[in-house]
């Protein structure tokens, strides 16, 4: 589905429960009192519209890329909690009982306790949540115990902020619009039973298992995986997907790994995962036959679709190379006869991976392929130091290749700092491919 298709559709959906409310026809109230219902109204619309940006739905991430959901999820969620936290201070009417004859409650709030503890659970516990998704970096919780109390929070937004307003709110008190609001909170939470219950059902007819576990450099290892089903799963070059392994079909202990391999190869899917924390520290240990399971394919970090550019260039740091590894072998198995070029920056010469396959593709392929080591070995005669702007304008100056696709991965910083030196260069921001998942 086209960005320009999801953008009005979530527009829509934010703003549906502000104008159901605005054709009622009832009687204005201060315009402070206004202002604080509609604030009310959409930060509850947003937190509902939250559940269908948790970058698990390939329909909405195919075009406008995981990353860039998942970060639409976390600026919209802070918007929320601040039309959320202004909304109860805006309301200047008293909080009495309203007179016999003010039957649209026009003139007074209503205070009744039965609706307004919906409404301060439901506030609390969105700054809660909000505050648990900005420090869980710093928080050292594992990602699954994260994962787990977010949904559960967001559950218990969602349904004391929908009892509140049925309740409480002097608009959402018309049938048409309570109905509505029951009808986006099932459509919610349905969006969370399908990730955590009805996807995981599915993936259980499609099971995988390691066929082999090969060291690939430095504490980076290959991870090989074989289906245990008939068919094959459908990937582009450069996807990513949430792999599970020696664990049940409903666990949360799954992790995001880019695919390695090429689409064109088999029906294996190979990564290339690096020891980093969790799950990561053991990949070294694991043994061939382990079940496995796998959610995806995610992202669109791929050249496929980009037929038009004339040439391809790769800018990888670390183990960033995995996807752009499986577009050079796709690439390659295709037989896509346009000029490639791979800037593919280490620390050490140990942490390089896959250095002879790169050299079979710089010698068959034609791919150029450029070593940069900001800790080289004594003799080292390829590049040092890091991928900036000087060995990028060295590369990619010309005007020849300011039309080229670039495709980058790496650390956040890398990918900002290349970004900018390219778009110094000439290249369109349209040409640049990237997918980062940090933030703040």
């Amino acid at each position: 589905m086209p960005v320009a298709v999801l953008v009005p559709l979530y527009l829509i959906l934010v703003l549906l429960p502000l104008a159901l409310a605005r054709l009622q026809g009832l009687p204005p109230r201060p315009l402070a009192d206004e202002l604080a219902s509609g604030a009310g109204l959409v930060a509850l619309a947003m937190i509902l519209a939250e559940f269908f940006l948790l970058g698990r739905f390939r329909g909405v991430t195919r075009r406008a890329g995981s990353d860039v959901v998942m970060r639409a999820h976390q600026l919209l969620a802070r918007g929320a909690l601040l039309l959320a936290v202004v909304h109860p201070f805006l309301y200047v009417s008293p909080m009495t009982p309203p007179p016999v004859w003010d039957v649209t409650s026009r003139t007074a709030l209503n205070y009744g306790w039965a609706g307004m503890w919906p409404g301060i659970a439901a506030w609390l516990l969105l700054g809660g949540l909000v505050a648990m998704a900005i420090a869980r970096d710093e928080s050292g919780a594992r990602y699954q115990h994260w994962r787990l109390l977010h949904g559960l929070g967001a559950v218990l937004v969602a349904g004391f902020g929908v009892l509140h307003v049925l309740r409480a709110g002097r608009y959402s008190a018309d049938p048409l619009l309570g109905r509505v609001w029951i009808a986006l909170l099932t459509l919610a939470v349905a969006a969370l039973l399908y990730v955590y219950l009805v996807a995981p059902l599915i993936r259980r007819c499609r099971p995988w298992r390691v066929a082999s576990v090969t060291r690939a450099a430095a504490r980076t290892w290959t991870v090989t995986l074989t289906p245990e089903f008939e068919g094959r799963v459908g990937y582009r070059a450069g996807q990513f997907a949430w792999l599970n392994i020696g664990h049940g079909v409903f666990s949360l202990d799954e992790n995001p790994f880019s695919i390695s391999s090429a689409p064109s190869a088999g029906r294996d899917m190979e990564f290339i995962v690096k020891e980093l924390g969790d799950f990561t520290r053991t990949v070294g240990q694991v043994r061939p036959g382990t079940r496995a399971w796998i959610e995806g394919p995610h992202g669109h970090l791929t050249h496929e679709g980009h037929a038009g550019a004339p040439g391809i260039a790769l800018i990888a740091g670390g183990v960033g190379i995995a996807p752009l590894l499986s577009i050079l072998r796709e690439l390659s198995a295709t037989g896509d006869a346009r000029p490639a070029a791979l800037l593919y920056g280490n620390r050490t010469e140990a942490q390089i991976v896959a250095r002879e396959e790169l050299q079979h593709l710089a010698d068959t392929h034609g791919t150029e392929v450029v070593h940069v080591l900001s800790e080289p070995p004594a003799g080292w005669t390829g590049a040092t130091g890091m991928i900036d702007a000087e060995l990028l304008g060295r590369h990619f100056g010309g005007t020849a290749r300011r039309g080229w696709l670039y495709i980058l991965c790496g650390p956040p910083a890398m990918l900002t700092s290349v970004e900018q030196a390219l778009k110094a260069l000439g290249v369109p921001s349209s040409r640049i491919l990237s997918e980062r998942f940090v933030y703040d």
